[in-house]
């Protein structure tokens, strides 16, 4: 073969080479791959890290009858920014998960996740363990996530607002003080010493029985 043919045969495979990529270019285009030029300007995440001397506060927890600490570092607002979650078994699967998990709810908080997302997305998840927290404010935990993101919205999104097992005490009725005898009998709790039936007096042990000393009936002794 002579030269100039071996010549003609290159240069036609590197126009055949430069139209095959030419295509392949043009194909990946069509399907939707997104050059640099054609991608958006999005500015990227910004992470807001804590001080390296922070406030903290340290919870303790017990869901049933697994006990542990979360402490959750404060910014300088008083708003959390990270998550620290201690389980009592050092070394077990569930303290690992739960130590993870700590450090994902950080990062989501640092990079500006709302915390009240983060409370409506994990309280009332259910799995074990569960159980009463012995907390008045939560009672029933359905799992450790439960309880802890609802202690994190009792205390930095609610304040602690309100007691779920305790009921307000309504005071008793009291008359009104005609001696003194009855007004010693009001301020002075004599034990199990019961109310007259007729004038409604606290009675005073006389004995074995008991005496009103405003209208002077007994319990039944002369």
């Amino acid at each position: 073969m002579s030269a100039a043919k071996e010549i003609a045969i290159v240069k036609r495979s590197e126009e055949h080479s430069l139209n095959a990529s030419e295509e392949g270019g043009s194909s990946g285009s069509a399907n939707g791959s997104v050059t640099s030029a054609e991608a958006p300007n999005v500015s990227p995440a910004v992470r807001r890290r804590l001080p390296d001397e922070r406030h903290s506060l340290t919870h303790h927890f017990s869901v049933g009858g697994q006990e542990g600490y979360v402490t959750v570092g404060l910014y300088e607002d008083g708003l959390p920014g990270e998550l620290f979650i201690r389980i009592a078994k050092e070394g077990s699967t569930v303290s690992g998960l739960m130590d993870s998990f700590a450090t994902a709810v950080s990062l989501a908080l640092q990079y500006g996740v709302p915390l009240r997302v983060l409370c409506d997305k994990f309280s009332h998840t259910r799995f074990e363990p569960s159980g009463w927290s012995g907390n008045p404010k939560i009672g029933y935990a359905k799992s450790l996530t439960d309880y802890l993101f609802r202690w994190l919205e009792l205390r930095f999104l609610k304040g602690e607002q309100g007691l779920l097992f305790q009921l307000p005490r309504q005071p008793l009725p009291r008359r009104e003080v005609t001696s003194a005898v009855e007004g010693l009998g009001q301020v002075v709790e004599l034990g199990d010493a019961p109310p007259c039936q007729f004038c409604g007096s606290l009675m005073v042990r006389n004995g074995s029985c008991y005496r009103c000393m405003t209208c002077g009936s007994t319990s039944g002794c002369s």
